[in-house]
Order: structure tokens, then C-alpha cells, then sequence
């Protein structure tokens, strides 16, 4: 059971550093001489090779063993950071990934693609010429990457001769690693002037452990000490303190009294040095008895240490802990369950009327809503992780096109709802394809019409209020509005004769099927992406809007809700159903008489605020039965610019929304989206307004057109 917790462990812990791995290649790609970047990518690689031969991912440690191998030549030197390499090195990141998945399912990895990749780094490092690295299975081929004159070589610069000091504490477990102290200690020495000493011994899982303290004078910097140690960090307490920053420029601190070196290390404890300080003199009072100051000076003195004192403990104790999904779903669930008992305890408690309940009861109100928002908040995240995933599509895209483009990212630390920025991965990299495919000229055609060669994808996210801004913006050639239109008459989804705004024109590419692409490529082309990108966004109960200018570029914004758990709903009710309105839509609520519909001869519109609003009835879309009564409300909903009324029968108020789903059996259900338990315990509908905002358009335009007239009195 041990072995399987942490053959898990690994592989998240690998799945992690591939990612981190990722980043700081496509890093390095663009500072190759950056030898902290280099460090990074060394480290990830070393960690995964130690690990993986630690808890028996033997393929892992034998393949990375060998990209570790040119890392290192990399890290002193000797192999020059060029393109190709990055293009090997991220070969083999995706190798390693797929050998992890391999032995999650048991499958049989590719060792033949692991080996070309190993003999591709050979040749670069002996400085010979490499093949362009092979594609991960499933992945469409990409060219061959271009050729470029190569960068100078690395030369490892000798950093600050610094001071340090290393407590080294093992485990129990240390023991039957196989690793000896001593031979970590011989490392150090490799490292510079090392002085050891054994201080003593502490009791640890019942078992007496030593502890050593390591003094070190270095300038290979303290990734490298770190390093001396990657393999036993799970299996020792280590922590490395920098005494001296740089040596020969001087710099040392000043005396320390004998009893602060002690407490630093953590040898006795700050109360155990009062407690034997405290069998003499306070200082303060030899100084008051000297007359040396005042005892008022004494005060404010321990008052100001007092305070550091205070300042210092609070920010103790922050961390992080790893908790895995599924627990954290459950959590959430339990929440919005104790959240519909909450209303129903306060439905019964109003219905009695007790004045003795009423208080406890208000106090579980508040105690429930500050419970939800704080386990809402642990579900955010910053959208920033998948951001991060689109510079190596971008990479290996611009390669696969021949096209020179750089992914400007803004906005990486706006949080959203987990299972959000789960579900808007694979829309955001359909929009990022189109960009490139169809988006930005090549880099000759760029230079033709003054614009510099390189093209930019900016992707930039913002909070909005209780919404999530998302933009994806290029400089490309834009959206041809004429060509779009005539694709649209050819595929029927327009008449010749129809006159649509331009906006409407830009709406059309998400319709299905259709395509501006004038030959189909691997990256696009069959009109199949957009349409999927739209169905995506209105599933998660967000918008997507088009902005184009021709020979500028395309901007693609989608707004969503910040979280889809619970939401706060307005009730209302048509008939004898209830349904909840997502209050983030709500614009305002009108009356609609007899009179007014009436006035418009059969025409669904009615005049709010000196614009017609065409509305839909909830009683007609949802077939009920039963006489409407003489005074109906019209909630005005507002997404992506447009207006549209919702007629009922009475509105409710406000209603903190746990979502549930409607079940398989319901899923083709237009107009809806979901459902919700109210206190009563009966069930509510959750209306899905954006499907419900385009059918009152369609039935309006199909009016206007078939010459339903206004007569306003």
C-alpha cells in the first residue's frame, strides 16, 4: 500500500516538474545564456532521474540519466543553448511523459523514440548535426525547425565566494537508503574549504539519528550544495544558511554573542536561554541602577523588541498541502447541501415564529455564507496555469507554419473557479490555432504591408465584477466580413437577400461548418473548432464576442461567472414551477399588462427605457397550462450586448443557488441548464439564458420579416 502511495506521489510530483520543465526551456530558448535558467532545467531533470530510480520507474531514471548527462556539459560549457537542442530537450520532457503514462497503464512504451532522442543529444553534444526531433504519437508532423548560426558558448561564471552553514538531521529511513553521510560530505569538499562537525544525536521515530553541522566556504552557489543532497531530501532534514554573501568584498555581520548563534541554529530555544539569562541581572536594570537611562527608555526599548517579536511569530506557520481533487469536489458538495438545509432551517424558523429561534438561526445564515465563500475561494485558481501551456503550441505551431510569433501573456494571477479553467483548455487552444492558422500573415507577407515580421498573440484575462474577462488578441490580417457572408449564403445558414449588422456578420463564424480556410491543413480548415468553442463557453454559462478590424488584427473576448458551484439566482415563478435566473445576467424588472400587448399587435416587444426589448413568455417556451394572469413581470436579461425580456408570473427575490444537474434523461432540455433544491425542499429549474435570449431573437426577427407591424398609441 506504501509503495502505491508513493509510486502516486511520484507521479504527480513528475507531472509537476515536467511542466515547470517546459516553461523554463521555452525560457531559455529566448535568454541562452541565462546559466540560472540553465540551473533550473539541470535541477528538474536530476530530481526526476533521482526520484524515478528511487520508487522504480527504472525507464524514467535510464532515459533521463542520458539528457542529464548533456545538461550538465550545458550547465559547465561545453555544449552551446541553440535550437536544436531545445527542440531534443523538449523532445524528450514529452518522452518522459509518456513513458509516466505507460507505466500508469501498463502499456508499452516507445523505446525506439526514446533512443533516437538520445542519439540526436550525442550529436549535438559531440557537435555534430542533429534530425529534428520526432513527433509524440498522435501529434501531427511538424517541419523540419529552421537553421541558425549557433550562439556562443556558455562560460560558467564563478559566483560570490559565500559562507554557509548546513545542518544535516537524517531520518530513520536515511539508514536503509544506501547513501553514507560521509560520502555527501566528500561532495561538499569538491565543493570548497568544509569543516564538519558532529553535535550531537536526537531522538526521531524511536531511534536515536545524529545531527551534523557543515561549514561551507564556496562560490558554486547554493543550487549547487543542493544538489549534493536532491537524493536523500525526503529522507534527511536539511537546511542551508547563507552567514556571508560574498567573501572577498567582506561583508561579514556583525558579532554574534554566543547565546544568538545558539537560538539561530536551533540548538536552545529562545526560552530556555531567558530562563538561564533570567538568574542574572535584567540588562535593562543594570542600566537603570548605572543611571546609564531612563527606566521610561528600558520600557520603550522592550516595547519595540515586543512588537518585532509579535510581527515576526505571525508570519510562522504558512505553507501549503497537497489535497487531491476529488476530496475537494466532495467538499464542495457538502457545502451546497448544507446550504439548502440552511434555507430550509430558516423557512421552518420563520414559519414558527419563535423569537428564540430566530437568532441561532441567523447565526447558522452567517457562519453557512462565510463557510461557502471560504471553500469557493481554496477551489480558485490563477488562470495563470493554463496560460502557461500555450507557449510551447505557440512554439511548435509558428514552426510547423513558418511563422515568426511571439504569445504575450497579461493577467496570469486573475483566479477562477478549478473546474472553469479545466473546461476552457481546449476552447482557448482552438482560438490560439485559428490566430495562427488563419490570423497572421507569414512573415513575408507581414513586411509587404509595413508590418514587423514577427506577429503577436496577446492573451490577457481580468476580473469584470463578479465575471472573467478573457481576451485573445492578434495583429493579423482580421476577419474578411464579405467572405464570411458569402460562405454563410453558400451554406445556407443566411439568405442573399437578408441584412444583418456587422456584429451578427463576425457572430457567424461560430456557426458549424463553417469555414473562410481556403485549403484544409492540419491545424484547420474543416470548419469544425469555432462552433466548439461557442458550445463550450455557453455549457460553462459564459459569452464569446468578436471584434475585427480588417488588416489590423481579431480580438475574441469571453466573459464567465467566476465559479459555476453555487450562484447567486434570482427565483421566480411561472405557473405552479419556480425557476432560478443567474443574477450576474439580471438587468431589471418591468410590469407587462394586457394593454401593452395590446399595443404592439402580436408583435413580442415591449419599450424599456426608449428601446425595444423583445421578450419571451416562460409559460409558451415551456408548453404550460393555465390562465397567465392580467399582470405578468418581464425580467430584462443582458449577454453580449443584447436585451431580451423574460415573462412570468411573479418574481420572488434573491437565492443562493447550489447547482445540480438535471440527470442524463434531461439533457436535451432546451432552456435549461441545471436545477436547485429550495428550502421547502422542492426543486427548481435554472434557466439557461443564453439559449432562451437567442430563440426571442429568432421569433422576433421572424415576425419583422414576415411584416408583423408596430402601432405604438
Amino acid at each position: 500500500m506504501a509503495e502505491m502511495e508513493y509510486a502516486e506521489i511520484f507521479r504527480e510530483e513528475t507531472a509537476e516538474l515536467l511542466e515547470e520543465l517546459e516553461f523554463s526551456l521555452l525560457d531559455l530558448e529566448k535568454s541562452p545564456h541565462d546559466l540560472k535558467m540553465v540551473g533550473r532545467v539541470f535541477r528538474a531533470m536530476h530530481t526526476i532521474k533521482g526520484s524515478g530510480s528511487m520508487f522504480g520507474f527504472d525507464d524514467i531514471a535510464g532515459f533521463t540519466h542520458h539528457v542529464e548527462t548533456v545538461l550538465d556539459q550545458v550547465r559547465n560549457g561545453a555544449v552551446p543553448v541553440t535550437k536544436p537542442l531545445i527542440d531534443q530537450i523538449l523532445a524528450a520532457r514529452d518522452h518522459i511523459k509518456h513513458l509516466l503514462e505507460a507505466a500508469t497503464t501498463g502499456g508499452e512504451p516507445d523505446r525506439g523514440r526514446g533512443d533516437g532522442i538520445i542519439a540526436a543529444l550525442k550529436a549535438i553534444a559531440a557537435g555534430e548535426a542533429a534530425p529534428p526531433p520526432a513527433a509524440p504519437a498522435g501529434a501531427p508532423e511538424t517541419a523540419a525547425p529552421e537553421t541558425h548560426a549557433e550562439p556562443e558558448k556558455i562560460i560558467p561564471e564563478k559566483g560570490p565566494l559565500a559562507h554557509y552553514r548546513i545542518r544535516f538531521r537524517p531520518m530513520a529511513a536515511f539508514a536503509e537508503s544506501g547513501v553514507r553521510e560521509e560520502d555527501l560530505f566528500k561532495e561538499l569538499e569538491k565543493l570548497g574549504e568544509c569543516s564538519v562537525f558532529h553535535t550531537g544525536k536526537e531522538q526521531e521515530s524511536g531511534a536515536e539519528q545524529p545531527v551534523w553541522d557543515v561549514l561551507l566556504t564556496t562560490d558554486a552557489g547554493v543550487n549547487a550544495i543542493k544538489d549534493v543532497f536532491i537524493f536523500v531530501e525526503n529522507l534527511a532534514t536539511i537546511s542551508i544558511k547563507t552567514l556571508v554573501e560574498d567573501v572577498r568584498k567582506g561583508g561579514f555581520p556583525e558579532h554574534k554573542r554566543i547565546g544568538e548563534i545558539l537560538v539561530e541554529r536551533g540548538d536552545v530555544s529562545p526560552e530556555e536561554l531567558e530562563r538561564v539569562l533570567a538568574q542574572q541581572k535584567p540588562l535593562g536594570e543594570l542600566l537603570v541602577d548605572a543611571k546609564l537611562v531612563s527606566r521610561a527608555q528600558v520600557e520603550s526599548a522592550l516595547a519595540e523588541q515586543k512588537t518585532i517579536k509579535q510581527k515576526s511569530a505571525a508570519t510562522q506557520g504558512k505553507g501549503t498541502i497537497r489535497v487531491p481533487s476529488e476530496k475537494l469536489d466532495k467538499l464542495i458538495n457538502l457545502v451546497g447541501e448544507l446550504v439548502v438545509t440552511q434555507a430550509r432551517l430558516s423557512q421552518v424558523s420563520a414559519g414558527h415564529g419563535e423569537s428564540d429561534l430566530i437568532e441561532p438561526v441567523e447565526e447558522v445564515e452567517r457562519l453557512t455564507a462565510e463557510l461557502r465563500d471560504c471553500v469557493l475561494n481554496i477551489r480558485m485558481l490563477p488562470i495563470g496555469t493554463t496560460f502557461g501551456k500555450f507557449s510551447r503550441l505557440v512554439r511548435d505551431l509558428s514552426a510547423e507554419l513558418g511563422k515568426e510569433i511571439d504569445l504575450v501573456t497579461e493577467g496570469a494571477e486573475t483566479e477562477l473557479d478549478k473546474t472553469v479553467i479545466e473546461q476552457l483548455n481546449d476552447p482557448l487552444i482552438h482560438l490560439i490555432r485559428n490566430a495562427i492558422d488563419h490570423g497572421l500573415e507569414p512573415p513575408d507577407e507581414r513586411e509587404a504591408v509595413g508590418k514587423p515580421r514577427r506577429g503577436s498573440i496577446r492573451l490577457a484575462a481580468a476580473h469584470s465584477g463578479a465575471k472573467v474577462k478573457i481576451s485573445v488578441q492578434d495583429d493579423g490580417r482580421g476577419l474578411d466580413t464579405e467572405r464570411i457572408r458569402a460562405k454563410a449564403i453558400a451554406k445556407g445558414l443566411l439568405k442573399a437577400n437578408e441584412e444583418i449588422s456587422e456584429k451578427e456578420v463576425l457572430g457567424l463564424i461560430f456557426a458549424a461548418g463553417l469555414s473562410t480556410a481556403e485549403k484544409v491543413t492540419s491545424v484547420s480548415g474543416r470548419g469544425v473548432g469555432m462552433d466548439v468553442v461557442k458550445s463550450a463557453i455557453d455549457s460553462l454559462q459564459g459569452s464569446v464576442e468578436v471584434g475585427s478590424r480588417r488588416g489590423e488584427g481579431t480580438t475574441i473576448t469571453i466573459t464567465l461567472p467566476l465559479t459555476l458551484a453555487i450562484i447567486d439566482g434570482l427565483l421566480v415563478r411561472a405557473g405552479d414551477t419556480h425557476f432560478v435566473l443567474p443574477l450576474n445576467l439580471v438587468e431589471e424588472c418591468v410590469e407587462l399588462t394586457s394593454a401593452e400587448i395590446t399595443r404592439f399587435h402580436g408583435r413580442r416587444v415591449l419599450p424599456v427605457r426608449e428601446q425595444l426589448v423583445p421578450y419571451v413568455r416562460l409559460r409558451d417556451f415551456f408548453s404550460m397550462e393555465g390562465e397567465r394572469p392580467q399582470r405578468e413581470q418581464m425580467v430584462v436579461v443582458q449577454m453580449e450586448g443584447d436585451r431580451v425580456g423574460l415573462v412570468l408570473d411573479d418574481v420572488i427575490g434573491g437565492h443562493q443557488t447550489v447547482i445540480k444537474s438535471l440527470g442524463w434523461i434531461y439533457r436535451n432540455a432546451e432552456g435549461l441548464s441545471g436545477s436547485t433544491i429550495l428550502g421547502s425542499g422542492e426543486v427548481a429549474l435554472i434557466i439557461d439564458v443564453p439559449q432562451l435570449i437567442q430563440h426571442a431573437l429568432r421569433e422576433e426577427a421572424t415576425l419583422f420579416r414576415t411584416g408583423a407591424g408596430v402601432t405604438v398609441h
